[in-house]
C-alpha cells in the first residue's frame, strides 16, 4: 500500500490519492523542461471549469490504476491522461513504470517515446521508438484508441502507424533525414487508411524536398486526390493539395493565420525554406514558435529549423 501511494504522489501534485479525489485536487507540474532553442516549456495549470472533462478522464484512469497497478491497460491509460492535462514528464515516469513491468510491451515504448518528443529529448524517443519497431517486428497490427476522439468518434491509427511517424518525426527534428525518410516509408507501408496516408505522406514530400530529390517527392504526392475521405488529419491533407497546386496557400491557412494549427503553418514556412526564400520561411518559423501551442508537431519542427539558424 505504501508503494502503491508513493507511485501515485510521484505522478501527479495530489492532495491525496484515492477514489475520492476531487477536481479542484488535481494539479500539474507547469515546468516540463527546455525547447529546443533554450526556453522553458511551461504549461499553464489545470481548472476544473476548463479541463473539466480531461481531469474527470484522468480521475477515472487513477481509480482504474488503484484498483489494479499490475494491469498494462491501467497504466498505460493513466499515463495518457495524465499527458492529455499536460503533465509530459510525469505521464513519461508512469511509462517508465510500465516498462519495467512489461519490458516486451512495445506500447510503454510508443507512448514514452512520443512524450520523450514532447519535452524534446529526441535521442531518448528514438531510442524508445527503435526498441518499439523491434517489439512489434512479426506481430499484427492493433488499432489504437483515441484518448482524445475526433469528431466520428472513430480510431483511425495504429500501434505500427503511431511506432513509425513517431520515430521519423524524432530523426527529422534532428535532421536525420535518410532516417526519417526510412521510418515514415515503413510507417507508409503500414498505413491503412486515407488519414494515415496523408499524414504520412506530408513528411515523406517535405523529406524528400529537404533531400533535394523532387522527382521523388512529386511521386509521394500522385495519389493524393480533391475526393478523399479526411476525418482528422485535413492540416496535412489540404498542404498535399497545396503541393499539387490544388490549393492556394490561403486555402490551407485561411485568412486568420493566427487561427490555423502549427501543422499547416509548418507547412507553408518549410515550403518557402526548399523553394529558397529563406528568410520568408525563417519569419513564419519564428511566428510559429512566438504564437502557436508548443507540444505541436509543427512547433517543435519550426524550432528544430530555427536551432540550426542561429
Amino acid at each position: 500500500m505504501k508503494a502503491l501511494l508513493t507511485s501515485c504522489l510521484a505522478i501527479l501534485f495530489l492532495c491525496s490519492c484515492n477514489q475520492s479525489q476531487k477536481a479542484e485536487d488535481v494539479k500539474i507540474n507547469i515546468s516540463q523542461g527546455m525547447s529546443l532553442l533554450k526556453k522553458p516549456l511551461v504549461k499553464r495549470q489545470v481548472s476544473p471549469q476548463i479541463d473539466s472533462l480531461r481531469i474527470e478522464n484522468y480521475l477515472d484512469a487513477l481509480r482504474h490504476y488503484n484498483i489494479d497497478n499490475k494491469k498494462a491497460n491501467n497504466i498505460i491509460w493513466l499515463g495518457r491522461r495524465i499527458a492529455y492535462l499536460g503533465d509530459y514528464k510525469r505521464a513519461i515516469e508512469v511509462y517508465t513504470e510500465g516498462i519495467n513491468k512489461f519490458p516486451e510491451d512495445a506500447r510503454f515504448y510508443r507512448h514514452r517515446g512520443h512524450r520523450y518528443i514532447s519535452t524534446r529529448q529526441l535521442d531518448d524517443a528514438i531510442s524508445d521508438l527503435k526498441t518499439a519497431t523491434i517489439l512489434i517486428k512479426d506481430k499484427e497490427d492493433v488499432v489504437e484508441l483515441d484518448g482524445i476522439p475526433n469528431r466520428l468518434n472513430r480510431p483511425i491509427s495504429s500501434l505500427n502507424t503511431n511506432i513509425w511517424y513517431h520515430l521519423g518525426l524524432a530523426y527529422y527534428l534532428k535532421n536525420d533525414l535518410q532516417n526519417a525518410l526510412t521510418a515514415f516509408q515503413e510507417g507508409l507501408l503500414a498505413s491503412k487508411n486515407e488519414d494515415t496516408q496523408v499524414a504520412t505522406r506530408h513528411w515523406l514530400y517535405m523529406i524528400l524536398r529537404k533531400m533535394e530529390k523532387p522527382n521523388e517527392a512529386m511521386q509521394i504526392l500522385e495519389p493524393i486526390r480533391q475526393d478523399m475521405t479526411i476525418i482528422e488529419n485535413a492540416a496535412y491533407y489540404n498542404l498535399l493539395l497545396f503541393y499539387k497546386g490544388i490549393l492556394t496557400e490561403e486555402g490551407v491557412i485561411g485568412e486568420d493565420v493566427l487561427g490555423s494549427s502549427e501543422a499547416a503553418l509548418y507547412g507553408i514556412a518549410n515550403w518557402y525554406f526548399y523553394n529558397g526564400n529563406v528568410e520568408k520561411a525563417k519569419s513564419m518559423f519564428n511566428q510559429i514558435v512566438e504564437q502557436g501551442n508548443w507540444s505541436g508537431f509543427g512547433y517543435i519542427a519550426a524550432e528544430a529549423d530555427l536551432s540550426r539558424m542561429e
